[in-house]
């Protein structure tokens, strides 16, 4: 998987059983409550899915290259110019909590440009892993993604080119 240098981390505990917890990344008609607002099907091995954040006018593509159930979920993830791989590991710790764990690496800039997708990335699965959280546990959508850049601050479309070129 690569260095942990060039790899963003973020985790949460989240109070639900693992089987609830895993699903909720499996399943867009759950996950796009609290990540992206449109999947095409479920998660599955070497299965290509598109996800959709129609509030960015932004689709990426997803294959699940590791899926074990309640245990791990490894893809590859072509959201930047290259493809990139994303980690979600869960981890019990009783009956109704599971510790999740995300990982993304694969990066190819350096320096400062590396810094900067590292940290996007790092404060990204940070909201997602709050949204899925207060979801879960309290059945709120906080719409964290979608308002880490709201419309009327942001220009969308230079956001998602420079991104792309990382």
């Amino acid at each position: 998987m690569g260095s942990k240098s060039n790899q963003a981390e973020a985790q949460m505990l989240i109070r639900k059983k693992v089987s609830e917890v895993f699903n909720a990344f499996i399943d867009p008609a759950i996950t796009q409550n609290f990540w992206f607002t449109k999947g095409s099907s479920k998660l599955e091995m070497d299965k290509e899915v598109i996800w959709t954040w129609e509030m960015y006018n932004f689709s990426a593509k997803a294959i699940a290259t590791e899926i074990i159930p309640d245990k791990s979920i490894k893809f590859d993830w072509f959201a930047y110019e290259k493809p990139t791989w994303v980690w979600i590991d869960f981890k019990v710790l009783d009956a109704e909590a599971t510790f999740v764990s995300i990982k993304h690496g694969g990066f190819e800039n350096t320096g400062d440009e590396l810094i900067d997708t590292l940290k996007d990335s790092t404060a990204g699965f940070t909201l997602v892993l709050a949204g899925l959280k207060a979801y879960l546990e309290h059945g709120i959508c906080l719409n964290l993604v979608a308002d880490k850049y709201p419309r009327e601050l942001t220009d969308h479309e230079e956001a998602l080119k420079k991104r792309s070129e990382r």
